[in-house]
C-alpha cells in the first residue's frame, strides 16, 4: 500500500499531493491579499464630533467655518452664522419652514447636511431682498394679506420664488401643487395662492 503521506504521490488527476497543496496555500494568499487591499481602500469613518472646514456662499457672501459632519444646514444657518428668517419647524422634511434656495431649487434646510451644501449658491429668505427693499415675492406676500402668525411665511415666500424661477406664469393648480410642500398651520392658504399670483405679475412687470 502506497504511503499517503508521500508528498509527491499524485491523485487521481495527476496532480502530486505536494503540487495540490502548494496551489491551495497560494490562492489562499492571494484571497488574504484580496481582502487586505479591499480594507485598505474602505475610508475610515468620519468621527461625527470631528470638525470640518467648509465653505458655504449664502446670499451671495461666502462663510468660511468648521462644522461637524452631523450638523444641518438649519443648524448652521441659525446657530452658527446667525440667519435666522429660515426657521426651524418639524425638522424632519415635513412643514416647510426652513426652505431655502440651493442652486436655485426649494429645498428644506434641515434635511440637507452643511457639508452637502458646500460649492452651491444658497439662498435664504434674506437673499430676496432688493437692497432694502422687499422683493416682489415678499411684497406680495404683505400685500394679499398672506399670513397670520408668520412662523411659516419665510419658507412659503422661498418656496414660491422657486416655483416663480421655473414658472413664471402658474396656473392655480400649478401654484397649489408647487407650494403643497409647506404647511400653514394658520391655513392662509387662499391668500398664498393669491400673493404668488400677483407676484408673478410684479415678476413680468421687472422684465419688461
Amino acid at each position: 500500500m502506497a504511503d499517503t503521506r508521500d508528498p509527491k504521490r499524485k491523485t487521481g488527476d495527476g496532480v502530486t499531493r505536494r503540487g495540490f497543496l502548494g496551489t491551495v496555500g497560494a490562492g489562499a494568499a492571494a484571497v488574504a491579499t484580496g481582502v487586505a487591499r479591499r480594507a485598505e481602500a474602505i475610508p475610515e469613518i468620519t468621527d461625527p464630533d470631528e470638525m470640518m472646514q467648509v465653505a458655504l456662499s449664502i446670499n451671495g457672501r461666502l462663510h468660511r467655518l468648521l462644522v461637524e459632519p452631523r450638523w444641518t444646514l438649519l443648524f448652521v444657518l441659525r446657530e452658527r452664522l446667525g440667519i435666522t428668517g429660515t426657521k426651524a419647524g418639524c425638522e424632519r422634511g415635513e412643514c416647510g419652514s426652513c426652505t431655502v434656495l440651493i442652486d436655485g431649487q426649494a429645498r428644506y434646510a434641515c434635511m440637507t447636511l452643511a457639508m452637502e451644501a458646500e460649492g452651491t449658491e444658497i439662498t435664504t429668505v434674506e437673499g430676496l431682498l432688493d437692497g432694502e427693499q422687499l422683493g416682489p415675492v415678499q411684497q406680495a406676500f404683505v400685500s394679499q394679506d398672506a399670513l397670520q402668525c408668520g412662523y411659516c411665511t419665510s419658507g412659503q415666500i422661498v418656496a414660491a420664488e422657486s416655483l416663480l424661477r421655473s414658472n413664471p406664469s402658474p396656473t392655480a393648480d400649478d401654484i397649489r401643487l408647487g407650494m403643497s410642500g409647506n404647511l400653514c398651520r394658520c391655513g392662509a392658504y387662499a391668500h398664498i395662492e393669491n400673493a404668488v399670483s400677483e407676484a408673478a405679475e410684479l415678476k413680468k412687470g421687472e422684465r419688461s
